[in-house]
């Protein structure tokens, strides 16, 4: 059965370590739904955050070749453990004076934040889960989305 999976990869912070990743991925027939990459808390080592869909066989499979790979130092499959993720997007929408008190409103209601403003745009910034950012998106639609910008997921697990 396909599912969503949140795989968390420690990799050494080199040049071609994120090509050599997503190309492992490509040649097992698997697509990235988003792959967020970053430093850690130790020097020289940088955290990947891949979200994928997939069977747990072929999951299994990746994982395996992702071992193989010289500068894959861990694999942490973190869906199936209480976890926390969120993303980002920058959302700029047409907003003449007379909407702006109801796009506000929608803002407030997400805990989003206006981060830039100009005569005839806002841009929106907005921080959560993927169905927090699609049910945000869909309700400033109607005002008229110019640009839209998502991060890939970055997670944890939670507690210890």
């Amino acid at each position: 059965m396909m599912t969503k999976h949140t795989l968390a990869i420690l990799v050494n912070d080199q040049p071609g370590v994120l090509q050599r990743v997503c190309g492992l991925f490509g040649r097992r027939g698997f697509n990235i739904d988003s792959i967020s990459v970053g430093g850690t808390e130790e020097s020289g080592i940088s955290r990947m955050t891949v979200v994928t869909t997939g069977d747990e066989r072929t999951l299994e499979q990746v994982q395996k070749q992702l071992y193989k790979l010289i500068d894959v130092i861990q694999i942490h499959s973190i869906s199936s453990k209480p976890m926390v993720s969120r993303e980002l997007a920058l959302i700029k929408i047409e907003a003449e004076s007379s909407k702006r008190p109801e796009i506000l409103g929608i803002v407030e209601t997400f805990r989003a934040s206006v981060i830039d403003v100009g005569p005839k745009h806002m841009i929106i910034q907005a921080v959560g889960d993927c169905s927090k950012l699609d049910a945000i998106i869909e309700l400033l639609h109607p005002y008229g989305i110019v640009e839209l910008s998502y991060t890939g997921a970055t997670a944890m697990i939670r507690g210890s």
